[in-house]
């Protein structure tokens, strides 16, 4: 198969869909791996390494879309990168559909077979594409609060984790998942006083085993969302519904009664975002206020550390990759369920049922695109 990689053009977004690495476990197997010139540059990966694991280089976007059967990306395909996908072919890549009405519909309309990472599945549950770059996003989440609590930045002016004879913050995590872990873990290990909120009772009791009394676990309700976050120094909001629109947890009247200064990161936000006063920023401008509360809601966050996400979704994606690429994408998506659920939209089709919905499209299933 001929597999392109172009360079990602996404606001401040260095990452790359493919590394050498991945570039010569594709080459060694017989396919042809077509990379744009530089894509890999910004992170210190650059055209020497990729002509030495097998790739060839193009000039530019246009070529790799061109010559290519199967595109490999990092972030969703941007309107220009959409308008050169043609139908049949292949692009493997994260979309977040539900939230954006304007690329779903130009997907549908370039009848290209497009799988989503996002919603790929495994064996034993979860989300094995998505998680990588959860990991990321969930730790650099308090990283960003921290930096945005500084009265420079706009917060109140306050340390995490405070010093002797000074309370910390107080940070408040909506979610027990990937992200939700991971931005406990940094929290409790920069000081911070820390809850976490959940609608798993097991989940809960999972964090608890393994943080004890340096965590409050609660349920997750209206109620205790509200108490919480009014108390908040730092709010992360971590909740996900695999493919659909995040739910709104957080109200504006919530929010305009929260302290003045207090930061709301809101990495949900590629799904739309779990506070009703979220929307997409950038890495040029990654926050805005609302009542006082500064809201950072990049939806890129994982590319800021650009190489280290690189290879933390390399190591998540190219088993997939190798198997597209090797059986074609109906025999591979037949021969792993756990993949067919990463199909999202095909040959003019929505195939995601939350997707449809969320969107108000009909449901074609991808059984019956395979059949």
């Amino acid at each position: 198969m001929k597999i392109g990689c172009p360079k990602e053009i996404k606001n401040h977004e260095y990452r790359v869909g493919l590394t050498p690495a991945s570039v010569r476990e594709l080459s060694s197997r017989g396919h042809s791996v077509l990379v744009q010139a530089g894509a890999g540059a910004a992170i210190g990966l650059d055209d020497e390494q990729y002509l030495a694991a097998g790739a060839q280089l193009a000039p530019d976007a246009a070529t790799v879309f061109a010559q290519s059967e199967m595109i490999v990306k990092v972030k969703e395909p941007q309107p220009q990168e959409c308008a050169m996908l043609r139908p049949g072919q292949i692009l493997y890549t994260y979309l977040h559909l539900a939230p954006d009405p304007e690329q779903t519909a130009a997907l549908v309309k370039s009848g290209a077979i497009c799988i989503a990472y996002e919603t790929v599945t495994a064996p034993g549950g979860g989300l094995p594409l998505l998680a990588p770059m959860s990991e990321v996003a969930g730790r650099m989440a308090v990283q960003a609060g921290a930096a945005h609590l500084e009265k420079s930045k706009g917060g109140m002016g306050v340390l995490l984790g405070g010093v002797p004879g000074v309370a910390p913050a107080h940070v408040v995590i909506l979610g027990g998942g990937v992200v939700g872990t991971h931005a406990l873990q940094m929290a409790v290990g920069m000081g911070a006083r820390v809850t976490v909120l959940d609608k798993s009772v097991d989940r809960l009791r999972q964090l608890d085993l393994v943080f004890g009394n340096r965590i409050t676990t609660q349920y997750s309700t209206a109620q205790s969302v509200e108490e919480a976050v009014l108390s908040a120094d730092l709010v992360v909001g971590g909740v996900l519904i695999p493919g659909a629109a995040a739910p709104k947890l957080v109200t504006r009247a919530m929010v305009s009664r929260m302290r003045k200064g207090a930061v709301i990161v809101d990495v949900a936000i590629d799904q739309g975002g779990c506070f009703e006063t979220s929307h997409a920023t950038t890495h040029a401008e990654p926050t805005f206020v609302v009542d006082g509360v500064v809201h950072y809601c990049v939806a890129n966050m994982p590319g800021a550390v650009a190489r280290t996400s690189t290879f933390a979704l390399n190591n998540a994606t190219i088993g997939h990759a190798v198997a597209l690429a090797d059986k074609g994408w109906k025999q591979a998506l037949k021969d792993n369920p756990h993949l067919k659920a990463g199909l999202n939209v095909a040959a003019g089709h929505v195939t995601y049922e939350a997707v449809a919905r969320d969107l108000g499209y009909a449901y074609v299933s991808a059984d019956t695109l395979l059949a």
